[in-house]
């Protein structure tokens, strides 16, 4: 997993739960790389998950709770660097569609060797998108901040649901609708949340 995650993930952590938090979950953590990581360098995702795990134990909050949050977070690292992307698409539909086959590819040059989920579109509309998620690391929920940021950003509103394929959350199906035909499906079993 390339540094720039970590890096912004520990100054996540620093801003919202303080360094005294941040210091506590490097220590119990034990990482081969002592939390000490640069934006470009390369690291063991299982670091990721110690840490995440530990900030979980140490705030009560669940670690999906903690992705999603990062999730957010980490946009503006997208919107500080790599503005300009966002003026290629019209529409936060169309910039989704094309993560897979442009935004991933242009990220890769970027950062050689970066691990990205992958993303196959299912069903594209104007309003609506179905895509499938796959990663091992099972990080949807941050995929899913990542999409609500995205439509923040072209001030449009949308409901996104999850759909775990994969109980580990390594596969998962997201159907995106932007506003006003976000609505609720009625008796669904699908584990669906809202954008906040």
């Amino acid at each position: 997993m390339k540094g720039i995650v970590f890096t912004e993930f520990l100054d996540m952590v620093e801003q919202e739960f303080g360094l005294e938090t941040l210091d506590k979950i490097i220590s119990s953590s034990q990482l081969e790389s002592n939390g000490v990581y640069t934006s470009v360098g390369t690291y063991d995702f299982f670091e990721m998950q110690k840490l995440i795990g530990n900030l979980s134990i140490e705030t009560g909050i669940p670690a999906n709770d903690l992705i999603y949050a990062y999730g957010k977070f980490f946009f503006h690292v997208l919107t500080r660097h790599h503005k300009d992307i966002f003026s290629l698409y019209s529409s936060p539909i169309e910039m989704l569609a094309s993560v897979e086959n442009h935004i991933h590819v242009q990220v890769r040059k970027i950062y050689p060797g970066a691990e990205l989920p992958t993303f196959k579109i299912t069903n594209q509309k104007e309003d609506s998108l179905e895509m499938i998620y796959f990663s091992e690391r099972s990080m949807y929920m941050f995929a899913k901040a990542l999409m609500e940021k995205t439509f923040e950003h072209y001030h449009k509103n949308c409901y996104i649901e999850t759909e775990l394929i994969k109980n580990d959350g390594s596969q998962v199906k997201f159907k995106i609708y932007m506003q006003p035909h976000a609505i609720r499906p009625k008796n669904s079993n699908i584990r669906t949340s809202p954008t906040t």
